[in-house]
């Protein structure tokens, strides 16, 4: 059965080039301790070869795939769809470190998807020094948004290691919806039929009043030299708006819950504003090396899930909002200070706000985003500040140890994309009791982005300082 693309999803398709391709991706390492990772991996190829079908939305592939442009995108089903085409072997070269798994990822994800299948693949990876097997999936972001494809994936790892064996993720059949008021057209996370598309725009009207204080906030804001909000065309031109190539680099970080928890708590803010600071020190440290650290304080945008608690996902849901990072501050109490400075005054911009309030305000407040991106690719990306210099995400993971095949998954990095105009890319995600970064940089204009990911390390030591150690 045919599905029409959202508005939000199609544009994932629109902004699709051969320089910036809108795939995200996961890196998932697991510690074989039943057998070896060759035999897993020999054992997950035989199990693939008897499979010859697909549950929604691994099955769903573009109706016209030659026509990213279309203005009416549908997703149809794949009749013929290869398991053995999507799932695929690789090895790395020895020693098999971090740094040769780094570049294995890297070049994987500089590879486009093929449109004319679903368009997703997964690769399971031997070779490592550990002797752990690594599973690096990627699917743009049209199909499914991170917050879905995480669930979706860890419903293939089981809670104990003497569980059951669980199907993979594309043979899981959806969690059925649950029912709800005919009503309720402010329900974003219904299907992206014709229905749910005039319910939306009903949703919009409705919430007209809401957006409008918003954005009369944000233009007063202009005016006032100490007003906290971040508002469009704020950010400072940096490095980190430049044009992009297809390549990219990728790199790591874990760090205990504990840890972030009691800055937060000492600091009595909220552990995304530590996140955050963690990477305003990072980032000005990195670009003060390569001379590149503008006087004036990056801004991120911060995409905000907005999806009712327990959603099953599907589509793209998400708001945002603009931070400071505080990277003009030389000291990291000051450099927290500012942003959840920022951070506080944006969430009382959007906190009596609809959903669909939400997303025409992020709406507005990425709208000078085409721009900025176009200037970039063409050259021009100095012509007009941009609204933000960086994307910092952090995407909610299983709170619980899971097991495959009765082996324990240690840690699960996001690996998101880049576009025109934003050659950076910072998405952290949770597992258990850590938080995983993954640093993703356009290998032309980052150089040595693995100094980013150690230069985040230290800005969290030099949190702990300020605020915990006594």
């Amino acid at each position: 059965m045919a599905k029409w693309l959202s508005p939000l999803d199609a544009m994932f398709l629109y902004m699709e080039t051969p320089d910036s391709m809108m795939h995200v991706g996961g890196l998932i390492e697991i510690e074989v301790t039943k057998g070896t990772a060759g035999e897993m991996s020999r054992q997950i190829r035989d199990e693939l070869q008897e499979m010859s079908s697909a549950q929604p939305p691994w099955n769903r592939k573009l109706a016209t795939p030659r026509f990213l442009k279309n203005p009416a995108h549908r997703w149809v089903e794949d009749t013929e769809f290869d398991a053995m085409y999507h799932l695929r072997r690789a090895a790395l070269p020895t020693p098999g470190g971090e740094r040769e798994l780094g570049v294995l990822v890297s070049r994987l994800h500089s590879r486009p998807l093929d449109f004319r299948r679903p368009p997703w693949e997964c690769y399971i990876i031997e070779g490592h020094e550990s002797g752990n097997l690594i599973i690096y999936t990627k699917v743009h972001h049209s199909l499914v948004d991170g917050y879905t494809a995480v669930k979706m994936l860890m419903r293939s790892f089981s809670n104990t290691p003497d569980g059951p064996d669980e199907p993979f993720f594309f043979q899981i059949p959806p969690e059925p919806r649950r029912n709800k008021p005919v009503s309720d057209s402010s329900d974003e996370s219904a299907p992206a039929d014709q229905g749910s598309f005039v319910s939306a725009v009903a949703g919009h009207w409705m919430s007209a009043r809401d957006i409008g204080k918003g954005l009369g906030r944000l233009a007063r804001s202009r005016f006032r030299k100490h007003d906290p909000i971040i508002t469009v065309l704020q950010a400072p031109r940096s490095i980190l708006n430049g044009r992009i190539g297809r390549n990219r680099r990728f790199a790591t970080q874990q760090y205990d819950f504990a840890r972030l928890r009691a800055i937060a708590d000492a600091a009595n803010c909220t552990l995304n504003d530590v996140v955050l600071a963690v990477c305003g020190g990072g980032l000005r440290s990195y670009l003060q090396s390569i001379d590149a650290l503008p006087a004036k304080s990056l801004v991120a945008f911060v995409p905000v899930n907005i999806r009712p608690k327990d959603d099953d996902g599907g589509g793209n849901m998400v708001g945002g909002m603009l931070a400071s990072l505080g990277t003009d501050a030389d000291n990291a109490e000051d450099r927290l200070r500012a942003v959840v400075s920022s951070t506080s005054a944006a969430k009382r911009q959007m906190e009596n706000m609809t959903r669909a309030a939400i997303i025409a305000y992020t709406t507005y407040v990425g709208s000078p985003l085409m721009i900025q991106t176009g200037l970039a690719k063409m050259g021009l990306g100095r012509v007009i500040p941009p609204s933000f210099n960086v994307v910092i995400s952090n995407v909610p993971g299983p709170t619980q140890p899971l097991y495959f095949r009765g082996n324990r998954l240690t840690s699960v990095y996001p690996v998101s994309f880049l576009m025109h105009g934003g050659p950076l890319n910072i998405t952290c995600e949770s597992y258990g009791e850590t938080l995983n970064f993954g640093f993703v940089g356009c290998r032309d204009t980052l150089p040595r982005l693995q100094r980013l990911a150690l230069a985040c390390g230290e800005s969290l030591d030099e949190l702990e300082k300020a605020y915990v150690t006594p």
